[in-house]
Parts: structure tokens; sequence; C-alpha cells
């Protein structure tokens, strides 16, 4: 069971990279065509953006069901990145862009630096020229704020 939960555990980190670079390469790259829609006032519930969302859940519930029936271990990967999947709705859809109403205002310096770097990633409403891609980790909003400078050129 422990080499079970070390497992889930990599895969929730492994997600974490994933999502940077499906962020800063796929979403603002040749996919920017739905992400620009989130770089965007939304006009309604949904926006073109959300269709992430379901792409990123294919693997996770192909990998449980294999694990399930099949190959035990494919399930903690699969539980993995959907519990990142989780933490990433909560964190991103519920508490920065407030999607569902959440009246809890937080001071942690740990989550007040990555609220303020993707409020720092939605600086930028381009394709090119933000900074932040991640969810769980950010660097210093002093460095993202330079780094941001710089791009502008």
């Amino acid at each position: 069971m422990l080499a079970n939960l070390i497992l889930l555990f990599l895969s929730v980190l492994a997600m974490e990279a994933i999502a940077n670079i499906t962020h800063r390469y796929v979403m603002h790259g040749f996919l920017w065509v739905l992400h620009e829609s989130h770089h965007r006032p939304r006009t309604g519930t949904f926006e073109l953006n959300d269709l992430f969302a379901f792409f990123f859940s294919v693997p996770s519930i192909l990998l449980i069901y294999v694990g399930s029936y099949h190959y035990g271990p494919a399930l903690w990967v699969g539980l993995g990145i959907a519990i990142y999947g989780l933490i990433y709705f909560i964190f991103h859809d519920v508490i920065v862009h407030n999607r569902l109403a959440f009246p809890y205002k937080f001071k942690s310096a740990y989550m007040l630096r990555i609220i303020q770097a993707h409020k720092l990633h939605h600086a930028v409403s381009a394709k090119h020229g933000a900074v932040s891609f991640g969810f769980l980790y950010a660097r210093p909003a002093r460095e993202l704020k330079a780094e941001l400078k710089r791009l502008a050129g």
C-alpha cells in the first residue's frame, strides 16, 4: 500500500510538470484557439478553455479503468491525475477565478504567492508574453514581474 500511495503522490507531482508544459506550449501554442477564451472576459458559464478538463480527464479515466481490471499500478496513476484535476479545479476555477462563490480569503504566504502568480499570468491576454504556467508552484512575484517587463520589451 505504501508503494501505491507513493505512486499516487508522484503522479500528482508529475501532473504539475505536465500541466506546466502543456499550458506553456500547447495552450499558448497550437491550441490557443481554445485557451484564448480564458484570457478574455467570460460571457457565460462556460468557455472553450473548459474543453481542456475533458482532454485531461481521458487519460485519468483510462488509467483508472486499466488499473481496476488489468494492471493495478495504473489505478494509482489515474487517481493521481484525477486528484491533480480536482486541486486544479478548486484552486484555479473556484479560488482564483471565482467561478463558484468562495468567500474565504487566504492569508498563507504559499496561497497568496500562487494566486498572485496566476493573476500575473493573466496580465497578458495575448498568446505570447505570459509568465507562470504552473499551478502548484510559482516563482516569487518580483521575478515574474521582472520577466513580464523583459518580455514586453
